[in-house]
C-alpha cells in the first residue's frame, strides 16, 4: 500500500510544473484583458479616441441632437444658449435665447440673458430693449435693473441709468455692484457729492468695492 501511495505522490508532484505554467498563462491573459478595458478601439484593432461625456463638445452635440428630435423644447434651447454664452459665442447665444423667448414669451429671465449678451458684443440699444422686457416681466428682480442701468449708461442716457440703478438698490439695498455703478453714474454727471454718499454707504457693506469707488472719486477731483 505504501508503495502505491508513493507512486501516486510522485505522479502528482511531476504535474506541478505543468499546473504552475498553466496558472501563469491564465493569470497573464487575465491581466492583459483587464488592462485593455476602457480603451476604445477601431475595427482595425488600433486604439481610438476615448469618448468623454463631460467635455463641452460632447454636451453641445447631445443638446443639438436633443433639439433635432424636439425642436420645441424650450429648456434644451436655453441650455444650448447658456453653453454658447459660457463659451463666449454671444451672437449664437442670442439666437438661441430668442428661440426660448418665442416659446415662452413671459419668461423674464431669458430677456436678462439676451440683454447681457447684447452688452457683451457692444450693442447697448438692443440690450436696453431686451432688459426693458426683463423688468416688465420681473419687476422685483434687482439684477435686471442694474443691467438696464449699465446699458443706459453705455448709451449716454445718464438720467435713465441713475433711475434704473436706484430702483435696483430700492429692491436690494445691500446690492454692492449696483451701489458702485450708481456712484460711477453720479461721477458721469459731475455730481461728486452724490458719488461720495454712495461711497459712505458702500463702506459698511463691502470695503474693497468702496475703496475702488473712492479711487474713481478722487481721480474725478483732480
Amino acid at each position: 500500500m505504501n508503495c502505491k501511495l508513493n507512486i501516486v505522490r510522485k505522479k502528482l508532484f511531476s504535474f506541478r510544473p505543468l499546473l504552475l505554467t498553466a496558472y501563469c498563462v491564465l493569470l497573464t491573459f487575465f491581466l492583459m484583458s483587464f488592462s485593455c478595458k476602457g480603451k476604445e478601439t477601431t475595427q482595425e484593432g488600433k486604439q481610438g479616441p476615448v469618448y468623454n461625456p463631460y467635455s463641452t463638445e460632447s454636451v453641445f452635440m447631445e443638446t443639438k441632437q436633443r433639439l433635432e428630435a424636439h425642436p420645441e423644447d424650450a429648456d434644451a434651447w436655453f441650455h444650448l444658449a447658456n453653453l454658447y454664452e459660457n463659451n463666449g459665442q454671444y451672437a449664437e447665444a442670442i439666437d438661441a435665447y430668442k428661440k426660448v423667448s418665442k416659446l415662452r414669451p413671459s419668461q423674464g429671465f431669458v430677456y436678462v440673458k439676451i440683454g447681457t449678451s447684447y452688452d457683451r458684443i457692444g450693442k447697448p440699444l438692443e440690450a436696453v430693449e431686451a432688459l426693458k422686457k426683463a423688468v416688465h416681466y420681473m419687476p422685483g428682480y434687482a439684477v435686471a435693473y442694474n443691467n438696464l442701468g449699465i446699458a443706459y449708461g453705455n448709451l449716454g442716457r445718464n438720467r435713465e441709468e441713475i433711475a434704473a440703478l436706484k430702483k435696483a438698490l430700492q429692491l436690494r439695498p445691500s446690492y454692492v455692484t449696483a451701489r458702485y455703478n450708481l456712484g460711477i453714474a453720479y461721477l458721469r454727471v459731475k455730481d461728486r457729492k452724490a458719488a461720495l454718499q454712495q461711497y459712505e454707504l458702500l463702506k459698511d457693506v463691502e470695503s474693497g468695492t468702496a475703496e475702488a469707488l473712492k479711487k474713481e472719486i478722487d481721480k474725478s477731483g483732480n
